[in-house]
């Protein structure tokens, strides 16, 4: 069976993220309207709920409900609504245990977030958009879900053991299944109606060079892991040292990439101070507008 049967043939993973390539259009689009905007949002009742949700939250109501998605979106503002529903989808996806990796929930979201985070700090090094740079980060991972979802129903009995960077389990999956988690993921983010610019650089994470045409996405995504993973280490170890031919393309020394690990980690330790406080005062609000927080982090 090739690749893409296996995931189509997948029946727990939500189409939601159908959505965020749409919405990145609209955005870019100067001469789209808030309702253009809102009509996408309405077309998935899951992330309509979550705006919803965020809107009436203490950091956005000052005490006045919204009912309707137009109110919420107004009241969150255009300029962090992809921010929004970005995280609304990747809770969607990426909030599970994976049980054939032993991963729990919270820390595959944990994992995704450094990533997303390290990658948007990359962006403006590598000049490229930080909405584009976050998603790839955001969903470096999903074809480990889509990989969990197979062999769940397939071969409960089948589980994968991570190694180090930089192929971690993708060689023990192709050895396995014949195919790894970062070309199901591709695979998925395609069919999901990603553009190439972001499908592409998943399937070329673990291997930057082997593309031309995506090489610095995919090379963005390949440092960001190492500083996703270096940030989340609690031992304080680091990963094996990247490819210095890939620290040339970046411009980068080795040395940089544990100083914004470092970023990494504190920005992560006041993501979770605030989103325990949120979900305490927002009705156990699982993952509100979490680049909103960071953005506010930042600014602070």
């Amino acid at each position: 069976m090739s690749l893409d049967e296996v995931v189509r043939q997948l029946r727990h993973l939500p189409s939601a993220p159908r959505v965020l390539p749409r919405l990145k259009k609209l955005l870019c689009d100067g001469n789209s309207a808030i309702q253009d905007v809102v009509a996408l949002v309405r077309l998935d009742p899951g992330i309509s709920a979550r705006v919803l949700q965020v809107g009436n939250s203490a950091y956005y109501s000052q005490g006045l409900r919204c009912y309707t998605v137009d109110e919420a979106v107004g009241r969150v503002g255009y300029d962090q609504i992809y921010e929004l529903v970005a995280n609304a989808v990747a809770s969607q996806v990426l909030v599970r245990p994976l049980a054939c990796y032993a991963i729990e929930a919270d820390a595959l979201w944990e994992s995704s977030i450094a990533c997303a985070v390290a990658a948007e700090i990359l962006a403006e090094r590598f000049n490229i958009d930080r909405d584009i740079a976050y998603t790839v980060g955001l969903l470096h991972g999903v074809g480990l879900v889509v990989i969990d979802e197979w062999v769940t129903r397939t071969n409960p009995g089948v589980s994968f053991v991570s190694r180090s960077l930089p192929f971690e389990t993708c060689e023990e999956e192709r050895n396995v299944l014949g195919f790894h988690n970062a070309e199901a993921g591709a695979t998925l983010l395609r069919q999901w109606e990603f553009p190439s610019v972001i499908s592409e650089a998943l399937r070329w994470q673990y291997l930057p060079r082997g593309t031309a045409a995506h090489a610095q996405l995919a090379t963005l995504l390949h440092l960001a892991k190492w500083i996703r993973t270096c940030a989340r280490a609690s031992d304080g170890l680091q990963p094996a040292m990247v490819d210095p031919v890939l620290l040339r393309t970046a411009k980068m020394t080795p040395g940089q990439l544990p100083k914004i690990a470092g970023d990494v980690r504190l920005r992560l330790k006041s993501i979770g101070s605030l989103l325990e406080d949120f979900q305490r005062k927002n009705c156990g609000l699982a993952f509100p507008n979490g680049r909103r927080v960071i953005s506010d982090i930042r600014n602070a």
